[in-house]
């Protein structure tokens, strides 16, 4: 029987030229770039940090933390046999969702990308907020726990609202997909 090719392996037949490897050198291709370390432009790492940073200080995002915290809270008392919806998947998808999503319209700062998030954040907390309901029919735990989540999902709906007023519709270049434009 004929040895099968694996077509990651080396070509047995393929002389090996060892002289080449290892020879590659950056500098051979960046010496000609005038990079000038001392540039003012430049911001450092610690500034850097503190600008992607940023977002953590937001209101809306802190709103989010709470509900992603309180929504683990709620799904670790879960009886795992009832949850036959896996909703303490589902929950913790839509409530870890929220603010990632806050992050990356911070960081995509134009207009377009910044509403796309809004629009994914907005649908994982009316999904979050309509599963605490699937909760209280399949009592899954205590309706106390429940209404507190309820609670934080209306508080953090009104600090979104204000968020997303807050976008600069002009910081925009426009795609090819024609949403968010008059």
């Amino acid at each position: 029987m004929p040895k099968e090719l694996d077509p990651f392996d080396e070509d047995p037949e393929e002389e090996k030229d060892d002289d080449n490897e290892g020879d590659f050198n950056p500098d051979d291709i960046f010496s000609d770039l005038d990079y000038d370390d001392d540039d003012d432009d430049l911001i450092s790492d610690e500034e850097l940090r503190r600008e992607m940073d940023a977002y953590r200080e937001l209101p809306v995002f802190k709103s989010a933390e709470k509900i992603r915290e309180l929504t683990q809270r709620i799904v670790d008392t879960f009886d795992e046999k009832k949850d036959k919806f896996q909703l303490k998947q589902q929950m913790m998808m839509n409530a870890y969702t929220l603010g990632v999503k806050i992050a990356g319209a911070e960081a995509g700062d134009l207009y377009n990308l910044r509403m796309e998030n809004a629009v994914i954040i907005k649908i994982h907390a009316r999904e979050l907020l309509a599963q605490t309901s699937l909760c209280r029919a399949e009592k899954l735990c205590n309706q106390e726990y429940l209404q507190l989540l309820r609670d934080e999902i209306d508080e953090f709906r009104k600090l979104f609202v204000d968020w997303v007023k807050a976008f600069d519709k002009f910081n925009d270049e426009k795609d090819e997909w024609g949403l968010f434009y008059d």
